[in-house]
């Protein structure tokens, strides 16, 4: 499979939450989207919008720096908020029972380096990075899963 990217402007911190949201939208159990980025790229800004337009009952969407997993029940299904950075080995993944969650739930993991080879081959990868404009991101989206294709139509800014 090839892989096929598409670059989105953000040009403020609305911009990125409504295109985490028309994501979100689309989103089905079985689903992982991949997010990498630097310290401060907006990964967990960007996670916590998808994970509110989708939850059945409004909640706080603390980052999962530090419980490394957070679980919510949405109108489409479980999700799973990961922050993997304090992780050193990709066998840590599996304590976590992430193998399991890419199959069962809507995934959303940042700093998806630290799965090695346990990150799903058709996973949805979004790079973000600030532009230097405060609150402005550039999102890089790609994949190789041709589900992603008609995912992303409603996606843009």
């Amino acid at each position: 499979m090839s892989r096929r990217s598409k670059t989105l402007s953000c040009p403020d911190e609305q911009a990125t939450g409504n295109i985490a949201e028309a994501l979100g939208a689309g989103l089905r159990p079985g689903d992982t989207v991949l997010l990498e980025g630097g310290i401060g790229a907006g990964k967990t800004f960007f996670a916590r919008h998808l994970i509110q337009s989708l939850l059945l009952v409004p909640e706080d969407v603390p980052s999962p720096t530090y419980t490394l997993v957070q679980v919510y029940d949405a109108a489409p299904g479980e999700i799973w908020h990961c922050d993997l950075y304090r992780l050193s080995d990709p066998s840590q993944c599996i304590e976590l029972g992430l193998e399991d969650a890419f199959d069962t739930a809507i995934c959303l993991v940042e700093w998806p380096d630290r799965l090695g080879s346990l990150a799903p081959v058709g996973a949805l990868t979004i790079t973000l990075a600030a532009t230097g404009t405060e609150g402005a991101r550039a999102l890089e989206l790609s994949w190789t899963d041709p589900k992603w294709e008609t995912r992303l139509e409603g996606v843009a800014t």
